[in-house]
């Protein structure tokens, strides 16, 4: 690895970092007032576990070793790593840049879960979750290799995923959907509204999301053959195209441009694009993001007809987004000035088993990652217990779970 590369990955590792601080302001921009800092919370205690999780075991088990299933502990509690390390500094730049993915991918799950989650499960919830599910997935997208490359199976099979639209976004997404059927809905909800509580947050929430996915997709790539500037334009169009595309979606459909839209359009299409960043040209970056703009705008109305309570729209975003980037990847897959390395896509040439494969690496990863999350919070439940009491659900989780408060009103009022 040149010096530009390494500092490129530097880069990219502190924009990648960014984001969970920049995802708790949007949830906690969109949760309730007495909550707020509960949300914080639990974003940043993935910051405070994750990457001592990541470095113990999870960055051994998610790329070492050449199996199809599972790594190694070759690099198990940072054995080999550093400058003076067998694996040299090289190993231990891509483990800081993966370990800052690692961290947010439970962050995202924690939009599903709020207002009822009590703390102590979410502590266990997330490195649990991180070994168990998101290391495995992880391995079989991305990790293993031997002198004819990657060995992860699905990987192997052909399956494409840039940065992590299936191990990341679908992976937690339905991760989601399996935690709020354990959890049970809010109090009061569907028939007692849940607006943001303060939309200035969200919108800076979006801004530091936005800004920190070009680090997210085009350091994926390396400085490699020009893929990182692919990936960055592909970022830059994709979002902007969501975001306009749901907030056309929602003025036809209800009358009114809104805040909230534009945000979660952005959103949906950054998470659209994060698998697909590397692997098609800029146009068909932005109709991914207009795709995933206009269907997520609908599917995140889908939790009042099937009854599910995904508090801040983790399902219709990132999952609905996920999926939505990485089957459409076996449509618009363009190799050439991106790469001879990867099949193309129907619209440019190619057959439909790029897109067989897409669906049946999303498929498993659905099934693996619903039916062990479940599993996990079950168990979680059966010891711990993992919802609040219904007097500290009135109270505040900031409160009863913190013994803090986000706004000290009162004094305020006192004040003037």
């Amino acid at each position: 690895m040149d010096g530009a590369t390494t500092a490129w990955l530097l880069v990219c590792s502190a924009l990648v970092l960014f984001m969970t601080p920049g995802l708790a302001f949007f949830y906690g921009g969109m949760d309730r007032s007495r909550n707020v800092l509960n949300m914080l919370m639990m974003n940043f205690w993935c910051l405070l576990t994750i990457p001592l999780v990541w470095a113990a075991l999870g960055y051994s088990l998610a790329f070492g070793g050449s199996g199809s299933l599972i790594g190694n502990f070759d690099f198990a509690l940072l054995r080999g790593m550093g400058v003076n390390g067998e694996a040299g500094g090289e190993a231990l730049v891509w483990l800081v840049y993966l370990g800052c993915f690692a961290a947010i991918t439970p962050a995202l799950i924690s939009g599903a879960v709020a207002d009822r989650m009590k703390f102590s499960a979410w502590a266990w919830f997330v490195p649990l979750w991180s070994l168990l599910v998101y290391v495995p997935v992880t391995f079989w997208i991305y990790g293993g290799s031997d002198e004819d490359g990657i060995t992860g199976w699905l990987a192997d099979r052909g399956s494409l995923d840039f940065a992590g639209g299936t191990a990341i976004h679908v992976n937690a997404g339905i991760a989601a959907l399996a935690a709020v059927l354990v959890l049970g809905k809010r109090k009061g909800w569907p028939k007692e509204g849940h607006p943001p509580h303060s939309m200035p947050l969200v919108m800076l929430g979006t801004g530091i999301l936005w800004f920190g996915w070009f680090g997210f997709n085009s350091g994926a790539g390396g400085l490699t053959d020009g893929v990182a500037v692919q990936a960055f334009a592909n970022t830059f169009l994709a979002a902007a195209a969501g975001g306009l595309a749901w907030a056309v979606t929602e003025r036809i459909k209800d009358g009114h441009f809104t805040n909230l839209g534009v945000a979660s359009g952005i959103v949906a299409g950054l998470v659209a694009v994060t698998p697909a960043a590397g692997f098609v040209a800029e146009m068909s970056a932005v109709w991914i993001g207009l795709a995933a703009g206009v269907i997520c705008a609908f599917a995140v109305s889908l939790k009042f007809r099937f009854g599910y309570d995904d508090s801040l729209d983790v399902v219709g975003v990132h999952f609905v987004g996920g999926l939505v980037g990485s089957l459409l990847i076996g449509f618009f897959a363009q190799p050439g000035a991106l790469g001879n390395d990867f099949a193309e896509g129907i619209l440019y040439g190619g057959s439909a088993e790029l897109l067989l494969e897409q669906a049946i690496a999303n498929g498993v990863t659905i099934v693996f990652s619903f039916i062990v999350t479940f599993a996990i919070l079950k168990v979680l439940d059966l010891t711990l217990g993992i919802r609040v009491k219904e007097e500290d659900e009135d109270t505040g989780l900031d409160v009863s779970q913190h013994a803090e408060t986000a706004y000290n009103l009162g004094e305020a009022t006192m004040a003037r």
